[in-house]
């Protein structure tokens, strides 16, 4: 099946030994919460503990070993949200390789910053990776530079193939892989080596739902030209796939399935609270794609690699709010209240002998419509779960202060 394709079974299994011991052989763990919540058996392959916390390390670094004496000198260009960069970056500075980094104006700061300290000149040009793209390319010839693409390149999807060969030489009974897809590098390799050693397993990838270009490009779909929103899964918000990839997702993938930002926002708590691991968006797609599609996995034995770990975590800390907020366990209310000293401290007391916890306190005495000797409370209140909110609510409307606005979601 593969004889035609770009890749192969043995071009992976050269990146392997090229790039041995110069990357981390992550583990690949079993997760019985996460098996008991989706109905299958879960495995994850937990990319984020690279060194860059990211998989990308593996094709950057298989891409960089095949340069010649003449293009390690004059030196390379690279563009990328963020964690191909990084890959690129560490590497290239390990090797003594002089690197140029092109990132969207849009890419997260903390993965800019990382670039900066591994080294590398980074250029922030253009509002996404077409455009940032354009202007590593520019820089190329301008400059001479070789260009790394981060996944439409033969070496660099062989690079990314070789954690699908760890998987399956730590778990061999894994019957199903679900890998995040943006470009394809990722999918791509992993389906070629998969395939080419257990001809049966199949292989899905999870897009976002904003981005969702390589599931067009597989069922011949017209390609979204401009995603309607940002998406946290910034890692795989990609407009254009690899023609090599898509070639091969093609030939080797299952299907794709699209996931939304709610579904990722949620996954990725989850892999916070349950596995006690920082992911990205992007590395979430894929759990938050076995979540959606329970009868489609039900009770197979999947390996979900978790991408990558590069997160803001003023994004994080958005995701974890508004996470607890859907789930009940932070509660918002307006609450009528006479304006005179102690009716703060009747509220607080309410809530406290309910059990709540107020984060947050604001008074607002413009309500048009009120008495002037009224006001409205606004708190923000941490519960343990939806009926626990609604009993804190229970207990302020019994203590004689109505609420007049909720808000749990």
């Amino acid at each position: 099946m593969t004889s035609s394709l770009p890749v192969t079974l043995d071009d992976v299994r050269a990146a392997a030994k090229a790039i041995e011991g110069q990357v981390l052989r992550t583990p690949v763990r079993h997760s019985r919460t996460l098996s008991q919540i989706a109905g299958c058996e879960i495995f994850l392959k937990f990319e984020n503990l690279q060194f860059t916390a990211s998989f990308k390390e593996r094709g950057a670094l298989n891409r960089l070993l095949a340069l010649t004496p003449a293009e390690r000198k004059k030196g390379v260009v690279a563009m990328s949200a963020g964690n191909h960069a990084q890959g690129v970056a560490y590497h290239a500075g390990r090797l003594g390789i002089p690197a140029t980094i092109v990132m969207p104006m849009t890419a997260p700061f903390v993965k800019v910053k990382h670039t900066r300290d591994f080294g590398a000149r980074v250029i922030q040009d253009g509002q996404d990776l077409r455009e940032a793209n354009d202007a590593a390319r520019v820089v190329a010839e301008a400059q001479g530079l070789t260009f790394i693409h981060p996944y439409d390149d033969i070496k660099v999807i062989a690079g990314q193939g070789t954690l699908g060969l760890e998987m399956l030489e730590d778990v061999p009974q894994l019957d199903t892989l679900m890998v995040p897809v943006g470009g394809g590098g990722l999918i791509s390799g992993v389906a070629v080596a998969a395939k080419a050693i257990n001809p049966d397993i199949l292989v899905y990838g999870a897009q976002a739902a904003l981005y969702p270009v390589m599931r067009q490009a597989m069922h011949g779909d017209p390609l979204t030209e401009e995603p309607p929103a940002q998406t946290i899964a910034e890692g795989i918000a990609v407009k254009q796939p690899g023609a090599l990839t898509k070639a091969i997702v093609k030939a080797l993938v299952a299907d794709i399935l699209l996931v939304d930002e709610e579904a990722m926002e949620q996954a990725l708590a989850m892999m916070l609270e349950i596995e006690k691991t920082m992911v990205e968006g992007a590395a979430a797609a894929g759990l938050a794609a076995v979540l959606k599609n329970r009868d489609l996995f039900k009770g197979r034995k999947v390996g979900i690699v978790v991408s990558g770990g590069n997160i803001d975590m003023r994004m994080l800390s958005n995701v974890i709010l508004r996470e607890l907020a859907r789930e009940g366990r932070i509660l918002t209310l307006d609450v009528a209240i006479a304006d005179q000293p102690g009716a703060l401290a009747q509220v607080a007391a309410l809530v406290g002998s309910a059990g709540g916890n107020i984060l947050e306190v604001s008074h607002n005495r413009m309500m048009s419509g009120h008495s002037a000797k009224s006001a409205t409370l606004g708190m923000v209140i941490e519960a343990r779960d939806p009926e626990h909110a609604e009993q804190i609510r229970a207990g302020l409307e019994a203590g004689g202060f109505p609420v007049v606005a909720t808000a749990s979601h």
